[in-house]
């Protein structure tokens, strides 16, 4: 059953819209305007019980407060740009900067935290549409994003498109964090985590490669296999102590519509297979969760307690002509396109 009701209201007290779409048995997912933002995602578990499997805020100023983009449609670039700067056309761009002298994830006003409209909502699929006027955050040309959000039996399907009218970049991802045995339920660590991948980026200290791809082998990255979390996220190895976990770019294999990763929670028998189009997919282990923002059931979240499974382009893509670009140029459509399959 379709449902539209009003979640609250932003600081120029326009309405937060918070729309519901799917239906039992099947996963019934809560979308906030504001960030087109997956805020509640409720799923049949392995068990028999029914659980919200994704961290999201309380209320739409603990939202605004957080800088953990919880279930936020991310861009215009997803990732980091290091310091904000790359050429784009012969001439330097320069984009805000917030994390560590670099642009992260869109920069300080990133898609997360703008106000979406609403292009249609049936009971199956929510169309939300933002528009980034040219020069946005230091971006060039104006970019009109769509995200939607369909229910297809025990998937949800994610599809983020954009246009431009002037040569720009364009990287966009949901940064949900997903809890197979609930919403509040602690950390991952539990977890066992695989992802298609033989290749990943190593970063330096503030998250920027350090160069090209390596080798998963012989590596606490290696999740060629359903690997527990909690060991991985606790090896004294250089990558993992400078991030205080995993928060980094996994190179897929393959091209098109594929499996990049599989979730799974032993406890609650459920799994999450995370399928996607894109090059890369940053794994995300909830590093930062320091215990400052408040949960959808009023508890605070702590290091751990989600995983973000993020499909996107390499970080730094701007900056790197040799991996997969992230340039769209006016008549170009940009499309990404991720599906959650759920299973017990």
């Amino acid at each position: 059953m379709t449902t539209d009701s009003v979640f609250g209201q932003v600081p120029d007290g326009r309405d937060v819209r918070l729309l519901t779409i799917g239906s039992e048995p099947g996963p019934v997912v809560e979308v906030l305007t504001l960030g087109a933002t997956v805020h509640r995602l409720t799923v049949a578990c392995g068990d028999g019980e029914r659980r919200n499997v994704v961290l999201g805020h309380a209320d739409v100023a603990e939202r605004l407060a957080s800088s953990d983009y919880v279930g936020g449609t991310i861009g215009r670039y997803a990732n980091r740009i290091a310091e904000g700067r790359f050429v784009l056309d012969g001439r330097e761009v320069r984009v805000g900067t917030h994390d560590r002298g670099h642009s992260l994830h869109g920069g300080p006003d990133g898609f997360d935290a703008r106000l979406w409209d609403v292009v249609s909502h049936t009971a199956d699929e929510v169309v939300l549409r933002v528009t980034s006027p040219d020069g946005d955050q230091g971006f060039p040309g104006t970019v009109t994003a769509t995200a939607s959000y369909r229910v297809d039996g025990d998937t949800v399907v994610v599809t983020m498109e954009a246009t431009t009218d002037a040569t720009t970049v364009v990287n966009l991802t949901n940064h949900a964090y997903f809890h197979l045995d609930g919403e509040g339920a602690g950390t991952i660590d539990h977890h066992e985590l695989l992802v298609e991948a033989d290749e990943f980026t190593p970063v330096d200290a503030t998250g920027i490669p350090t160069g090209g791809h390596a080798p998963v082998a012989g590596t606490p990255f290696d999740l060629r296999e359903p690997t527990v979390l909690g060991p991985v996220l606790r090896t004294e190895h250089p990558q993992l102590l400078d991030a205080r976990g995993i928060d980094h770019n996994y190179v897929l294999r393959g091209e098109g519509l594929r499996r990049a990763a599989v979730l799974t929670s032993p406890r609650t028998r459920t799994t999450l297979e995370v399928w996607s189009d894109q090059p890369g997919l940053q794994v995300y282990t909830g590093n930062f969760l320091e215990g400052t923002r408040r949960s959808t059931s009023g508890a605070l979240y702590r290091q751990g307690d989600g995983i973000a499974l993020e499909p996107q382009l390499f970080p730094d893509s701007p900056n790197r002509p040799e991996w997969p670009t992230a340039t769209l140029e006016p008549g170009q459509h940009y499309r990404s396109m991720l599906e959650w399959r759920f299973g017990g």
